[in-house]
């Protein structure tokens, strides 16, 4: 059984994930933390419950999910992983966090490069990788089958999407990503999402005023 930890982070308000099982062994999603306040708040609960970091993963590397790269890559000397087309992204952060008043923000390198074709394995947990561009060029979610359970970063949201006015961002790609990738999981599955509350793909499928199938007829 895995065990998630929700942490809602920065000014923009981002979700952060710890995710164990009962061998300890965790990975960190999208750590957002900037302020010493939330990077204490994130390793005050990993010391707590005694977990190895195996993994720090990126689904896309807006701002707000890489805040805390460089801090957990520091503290627990586990590599990070991202998709080779978000490098770019990641690299251009540093030149406008400033502007969003992150003047103190450090720049973390990717450790590996991870796609579609490629499990990611902790413990006695193994995910599946799924390509989700469209928010972002690169976009990955990781998905349990066995859980029925994803973290989609931000391409679906309860009753959104993701924004496709940034840079590399295309609003037909998103909604390409969404049905075939994500509206193709089974309805019950939970999406962990980069912001706000979790959902189900079934109840997007229906109700989200921006993709829901319902729309396609």
């Amino acid at each position: 059984m895995l065990s998630i930890q929700t942490f809602t982070f920065n000014a923009f308000s981002e979700n952060t994930y710890v995710v164990f099982d009962e061998t300890r062994e965790a990975v960190i999603i999208d750590p957002g933390c900037y302020s010493r306040e939330e990077q204490h708040e994130l390793s005050s609960f990993i010391e707590g419950q005694q977990l190895k970091v195996k993994y720090i993963l990126n689904t896309h590397c807006h701002i707000d999910h890489v805040l805390g790269n460089d801090f957990a890559k520091n503290k627990y000397k586990a590599p990070l992983l991202i998709h080779k087309t978000e490098e770019a992204t990641l690299k251009s952060v540093k030149n406008y966090a400033p502007l969003y008043g992150f003047d103190g923000y450090r720049e973390a390198e990717p450790d590996k490069f991870i796609d579609e074709k490629d499990l990611i394995e902790f413990g006695n947990t193994s995910w599946k990788i799924l390509f989700l561009p469209g928010h972002a060029p690169g976009h990955i979610g990781f998905y349990d089958e066995k859980e029925k359970i994803i973290f989609s970063g931000d391409v679906l949201f309860a009753g959104s999407i993701g924004r496709t006015d940034l840079p590399g961002g295309d609003f037909d790609i998103l909604i390409q990503s969404i049905h075939q990738k994500l509206f193709a999981l089974p309805d019950e599955v939970i999406a962990y999402t980069g912001h706000g509350p979790t959902t189900t793909i079934g109840e997007e499928k229906i109700s989200n005023p921006f993709c829901a199938l319902s729309l396609l007829k």
